[in-house]
């Protein structure tokens, strides 16, 4: 068939159709194994364990992101006929932007140490089905998305914002379907009138019309929202940290003391040496088999880790970010002292996670409207996207819930924040 549709929970109806060669590139891209592995691989990673709904997948989010991009780029091409040039790399970058995710997505990269950014460059070049139809459209495409995915270069400025950006369609797209299926409802963006109100500043960066303020302020809200209530739930750092020390355990042991096929101990205990084959063999569903059988037949600290996980006996999590770096440290010693008293390995149940969170950062390809007379930076005309520049220091002790009361009566009062 030359038409191929998609039916969008969040866009409705996305057709792509044959006849058109770079939507021609775009379905053999979707076909390639390489992308196809995405349906097994979970957007928001474990977040199902503290949202229910939280269970779609990184295939879907692409097909989403390409579907923005394809009609941002539409809009700027009545503006500037030459970017259709372009359009084979935005479309295959945007298509291909999250292709080389680890399992559980974020919270894969955290647990095998690696970055997916460059996973995707790298499957872009080296893996046929992925490069060969992008070499089709045109020599030195695959090339071409591989330097935007991991260096977020571009040979023109708003090809590369589409796809990399402070308001890139990768973020139009996971604000919005995260916020769906997590149930929240921050994330009911303008994407009509946001995308309507892109345009061309006059050193070719994309910028935007200030008739689109409004709905720009609103999407940095919802994008601060997303991060304090979804991204950084405390329940979600702890699975995230109960992840990490699985594989932590795993690699202290020698492959003759746990069960691991040949995929999964590559990844274990050879994972700087990974080639592409085996990198892509590795998805939600073989790291959530293996975690299944370290529950059941492996060594007792990787039982624990893993049925808390499976079972949701999930850890506590106690905000310290009204403390020191020093208080921080002793409500941690603190933590292990009264695990160890109960009985439990500290070790295994209690730790300290902090993070540094922005909404919105000025200085690193920041957001400007044109009106075709005057070029302004956003925060400059907006208090409140200024507001939303400020960096937030997040922290928290995670412990078992057997000491929660007899901790948070001793917390220490807090000190100046950090």
């Amino acid at each position: 068939m030359s038409r191929r549709s998609y039916h969008d929970p969040l866009h409705g109806e996305i057709v792509l159709d044959r006849s058109v060669p770079a939507e021609a590139m775009v379905i053999d891209l979707i076909d390639a194994p390489a992308f196809q592995r995405l349906r097994r691989i979970r957007q928001l990673g474990p977040a199902f364990l503290t949202f229910h709904g939280a269970e779609s997948s990184r295939f879907t989010h692409s097909i989403g992101v390409l579907h923005l991009a394809r009609r941002a780029l539409t809009h700027l091409e009545r503006l500037q006929p030459d970017l259709a040039q372009h359009r084979g790399l935005v479309y295959g970058a945007a298509l291909l932007h999250d292709v080389g995710h680890a399992p559980l997505s974020h919270s894969g990269e955290e647990m095998f140490g690696m970055h997916h950014e460059s996973w995707s460059a790298r499957l872009v070049k080296e893996q046929d089905d992925l490069s060969g139809p992008l070499e089709h459209w045109a020599p030195g495409t695959a090339a071409a998305v591989a330097e935007l995915l991991e260096h977020g270069r571009a040979p023109h400025p708003a090809a590369k914002a589409l796809v990399s950006s402070q308001l890139d369609c990768d973020r139009l797209d996971y604000l919005r379907r995260d916020s769906y299926s997590t149930g929240t409802s921050y994330g009911q963006l303008d994407l009509d009138r946001l995308i309507a109100a892109l345009t061309l500043a006059p050193d070719g960066q994309l910028a935007l019309h200030p008739r689109g303020r409004t709905a720009v302020e609103h999407y940095l809200v919802v994008r601060s929202l997303m991060y304090s209530s979804v991204y950084n739930h405390r329940l979600n750092v702890v699975c995230n940290w109960l992840l990490q020390q699985i594989v932590v355990q795993a690699r202290r042991l020698s492959p003759g003391e746990l069960f691991a096929d040949a995929v999964m101990e590559r990844w274990i205990w050879h994972s700087e040496g990974l080639d592409t084959s085996t990198y892509l063999a590795n998805d939600d569903l073989r790291t959530g088999y293996h975690l299944l059988r370290w529950r059941d037949e492996g060594p007792p600290q990787l039982q624990e880790l893993c049925g808390r996980l499976l079972e949701r006996r999930l850890l506590q999590a106690t905000d310290v970010r009204g403390l020191d770096r020093g208080q921080r440290l002793e409500v941690l010693a603190l933590a292990q002292r009264l695990a160890r008293n109960a009985g439990l390995d500290p070790e295994l149940c209690c730790g300290l996670r902090e993070r540094r969170s922005t909404g919105y950062s000025p200085y690193i390809g920041g957001l400007r409207l044109w009106d075709g007379q005057q070029l302004q930076a956003l925060e400059q005309v907006s208090a409140l996207v200024e507001s939303l520049s400020h960096p937030q220091e997040l922290a928290w002790v995670m412990h078992p819930r057997e000491i929660r009361d007899e901790l948070r009566q001793q917390l220490p009062q807090a000190g100046p924040h950090p």
